[in-house]
């Protein structure tokens, strides 16, 4: 089931953001009397799932999800259909309308994927406002379980306070500053101390092989009892925490493992906090690992209840959230050029945690969340766009630097010339994907 609902949304999305992408290139074409040949969802290598010509165009589904794309006639792309190029220009080709059509053409796509990000984050801030957790009431600091970050010092308990100097205030903010920080400030045992990080620290840390953060501590809330647990048919229900074990109590979900080592395969005694707040005695299973079977749930809310951290909540009118939409926005993309700028930085090893399909599949959750799709969707798009943007002529910045020196200059690059480029561009683009999808390989089989 958990994959089912990872691989649904991550195709949702997928199609969402190519299908707009191509709208993009697709609608001013048409505005300009620019003959489309072709709109795809995925690529048609060979053949398509779906295919139906529509006057001069033909729109299908191809059978691979690596992306889509509009086939514009008279116009230098992947297809290199030199056929068609060698034959006089025509009137309704993309090669025959002035530049400044044609690099509307180009920017459409990226355009689209801009304001397509802007507004979910607008809907967002409308139908679900801002919650946070405040930094300063949690009692017991993080849980650190990645060993990278223990390597770095971190330890479990320990209360962030600053990243560069930068106080934290909420916890979305260890997220947004932890990709260009260079030191923390913690308190440990009402101590505080400053922890260097390593230049190489985002690269040593998105190569890991645990994912986790900086995380909250949480009690152990049962979330979905997995159909081989030993305890299936215990009469556990969602919602209900787990707040003791053998008699010991057990105050946060990382305390688990500790308290289960050496009772693998035993029956235990806990202590279970309903919902109506009554607390019953139940009977669980362990299994040879240790482990109950059991998924944790999240439930912000109701751990802001029991005392566990308190919540930032606002909402927004509709006007309003033009303006929290709008700095979520910006704050995005100016995170996403600290990412790329540490990717392109060698000397920060981050180009080690590049990742492909299956690390985009890896951020959806495995519960469906409308908030948190919507919201990594706005993300991906803010993507799409700035990659999409980068100067190698296979991508649309490649056609909108040739196009920005036709403007400039007054003078067309030849298209024997544009043809070779999109060539090297294309062997570019290849190389980067095999690239971020080969790290995702290399980091299933390693760890």
């Amino acid at each position: 089931m958990e994959f089912i609902i990872k691989i649904s949304q991550f195709l949702l999305s997928l199609s969402l953001l190519i299908v707009l992408h191509e709208l993009g290139h697709f609608i001013p074409a048409k505005l300009f009397k620019t003959k489309v040949e072709k709109f795809y969802l995925f690529f048609d290598v060979k053949f398509s799932l779906f295919k139906k010509k529509i006057g001069d165009t033909v729109y299908g589904i191809g059978w691979l999800p690596l992306g889509g794309y509009v086939k514009i006639a008279g116009m230098i792309d992947e297809s290199m259909d030199k056929e068609q190029m060698a034959q006089p220009p025509q009137p309704w080709e993309f090669r025959s309308k002035p530049a400044w059509q044609r690099l509307i053409i180009m920017l459409g796509g990226v355009t689209v994927n801009f304001i397509l990000a802007y507004v979910i984050y607008v809907g967002i801030s409308f139908a679900y406002g801002d919650s946070d957790v405040k930094v300063e009431s949690l009692k017991d600091g993080y849980w650190i379980d990645n060993p990278v970050l223990q390597d770095f010092g971190f330890k479990t308990g320990d209360k962030i306070l600053a990243i560069n100097d930068i106080p934290v205030v909420n916890d979305s903010d260890i997220g947004f500053n932890l990709i260009a920080a260079e030191r923390v400030t913690i308190n440990r045992d009402g101590t505080d101390q400053v922890i260097e990080l390593p230049e190489d620290f985002l690269g040593q840390f998105s190569s890991s092989k645990s994912k986790r953060n900086f995380e909250l501590r949480v009690p152990f809330m049962v979330g979905q009892v997995a159909d081989t647990s030993l305890n299936v048919n215990k009469g556990l229900e969602l919602g209900d925490v787990i707040q003791s074990i053998n008699g010991k109590e057990l105050k946060y979900f990382d305390q688990v493992e500790d308290m289960t080592k050496g009772l693998e395969g035993s029956t235990i005694t806990v202590e279970i906090l309903k919902k109506d707040n009554s607390v019953i005695t139940k009977e669980l299973e362990l299994d040879a690992e240790g482990k109950f079977g059991i998924h944790a749930a999240y439930d912000p809310a109701r751990f802001e209840e029991l005392g566990y951290f308190d919540v930032f909540r606002k909402e927004y009118s509709l006007g309003e959230s033009f303006v929290a939409g709008g700095q979520k926005f910006t704050k995005t993309i100016y995170n996403y050029f600290d990412q790329l700028a540490a990717i392109f930085n060698p000397s920060t090893g981050a180009y080690k945690g590049l990742g492909g399909f299956k690390a985009i599949y890896d951020q959806f959750s495995p519960v469906w969340s409308w908030p948190y799709f919507w919201g990594l969707t706005a993300f991906l798009s803010i993507m799409l766009a700035i990659l999409n943007l980068l100067p190698i002529p296979a991508l649309d910045g490649g056609h909108v630097v040739f196009l920005l020196y036709e403007i400039i200059s007054g003078r067309k690059p030849s298209e024997k010339f544009l043809e070779r480029a999109q060539v090297v561009g294309f062997f570019i683009l290849i190389a980067l994907v095999l690239f971020a999808n080969g790290n995702d390989i290399f980091k299933a089989i390693t760890n």
